[in-house]
């Protein structure tokens, strides 16, 4: 029997901060706070000084396994991503083939029980003539994260543009939709526009094309297609302050059918940025002029955003630097969201607490993950320790990406990460991993 104390450590949770010890027996937390006596042998952490969080659970990322293992792997992303503290992860269906069946999905699922250091689960993908296998999963509700719905194309051809399916989709599933809004036409209009009157674009024009209006429109039809069939409905990555009067913060987020999640490209990078890094911020939807990321900042805080996610999607450095028009959209970035994070928790943008119940527990009660997202006893022992008097730079030697390249290079966050553990296994401890154990399958509390 494996256990573990941190000793005399801050524990962020639940809005609170409580000094003391955290004891973990095999996978789960067996008590918290106070000085904590044990007579097994047990494995002691000091924890003097460093802040223990629960672990991050990013609820989008694309690791790119199946078919685009020459940018990234499951192995690989799951790797750089416990490195930064990020304990469990939802992963997209835009892979080759695309998760399009129950089949496809399941293999991911025994292809992640091999080789994720992370805690996984897997959005079903949807397609114009997939309403089949997405009726049959809604017998695996609670063994699935959710349905992704591409409204705007992005990295793969899963858009769906039927507005009958879409009407069906929303009607017939019985599981969270996640969704991808930008308007199709309205974002091919702006591009031929554009082109007619610029012929060479720029990583700077991306915006111009994929602009406020592109994503309002899409995310408003996304809302009145749950509206009209009481659908539980989750938008992902808000770029916007105009989409932003579509969300509400009067209700609980227990009790929201509509949710909203704001990535933290979006909340660092503005259209200023691009003179500088070009196509390595190309991503859709696209990084927009400064006033939206201060609209996001104050939507975070005040509740009409509910999550924080990465849209982790890497590309070789080969990918990214071709002409624009060429250059593939996303950006690496799940191994340096919680740092990041701390930046703007010593910039006073946000709190440690806050930061942690939007990195975290409003995940895990958005998903209505089993056990997991908060430090509690008798749940899974998903935890990361954080060092804030130790900055470090983030450099080509120290990213894990497969691709390994990142836009923050050069950038110093305020924190090193001491510890993560999955499942009570300290699988990332001091720059150094531990594979004997692999993360566990995701399951959510659904009727």
């Amino acid at each position: 029997m494996q256990h573990t104390i941190v000793k005399d450590t801050c524990i962020i949770n639940e809005g609170q901060r409580i000094y003391g010890d955290l004891l973990i027996k095999n996978s789960r937390i067996e008590k918290i706070g106070g000085s904590i006596g044990i007579k097994a042998r047990v494995n002691e952490i000091n924890g003097t000084g460093k802040f223990l969080l629960p672990g991050v659970i990013d609820d989008q990322v694309h690791f790119r396994e199946p078919g685009l293992t020459h940018k990234a792997t499951i192995y690989s992303e799951a790797r750089a991503a416990v490195a930064g503290g990020t304990t469990s992860f939802m992963e997209m269906p835009n892979t080759n083939p695309p998760a399009f069946t129950l089949d496809l999905l399941q293999q991911k699922y025994a292809r992640a029980n091999e080789c994720s250091l992370a805690n996984y689960s897997f959005f079903m993908g949807t397609s114009n003539d997939n309403m089949e296998e997405i009726l049959k999963a809604n017998q695996l509700k609670q063994q699935i994260c959710g349905l992704k719905i591409f409204m705007g194309s992005s990295t793969g051809n899963l858009l769906v543009d039927s507005p009958l399916v879409l009407e069906q989709v929303f009607a017939n599933s019985e599981m969270l939709i996640a969704t991808h809004c930008e308007d199709e036409p309205m974002f091919r209009q702006k591009f031929a526009d554009l082109k007619r009157i610029k012929p060479h674009l720029e990583a700077s024009d991306h915006p111009i094309i994929r602009d406020e209006e592109v994503c309002f429109e899409s995310s408003f039809k996304a809302i009145q297609y749950a509206k009209r069939n009481g659908s539980r409905l989750h938008i992902l990555h808000i770029t916007t302050q105009k989409e932003l009067q579509l969300f509400t913060n009067m209700i609980p987020l227990k009790d929201k059918m509509i949710t909203a999640e704001v990535c933290i490209h979006h909340l660092h990078f503005t259209a200023n940025d691009y003179a500088k890094l070009g196509n390595q911020i190309k991503c859709n939807p696209a990084i927009k002029a400064s006033y939206n990321r201060d609209a996001l900042w104050e939507a975070l805080n005040d509740d009409r955003l509910d999550v924080i996610a990465t849209d982790h999607a890497p590309h070789t450095w080969a990918e990214k630097q071709e002409d624009y028009e060429h250059a593939h959209a996303g950006l690496p970035l799940v191994q340096h969201s919680l740092q990041l994070m701390l930046h703007y928790v010593n910039e006073g943008k946000i709190t440690l607490e806050k930061m942690v119940q939007k990195m975290s527990h409003s995940v895990a009660d958005c998903f209505q993950i089993r056990e997991r997202g908060y430090i509690r006893e008798g749940y899974y022992a998903d935890l990361v320790m954080v060092d804030m008097n130790q900055p470090s730079t983030i450099t080509k030697e120290n990213i894990h990406y497969k691709c390994g390249w990142s836009p923050l290079e050069g950038f110093t966050v305020p924190a090193t990460i001491d510890y993560t553990f999955v499942n009570g296994h300290p699988v990332y401890a001091k720059g150094l991993f531990d594979e004997s154990q692999w993360g566990e399958r995701l399951y959510f509390n659904r009727d």
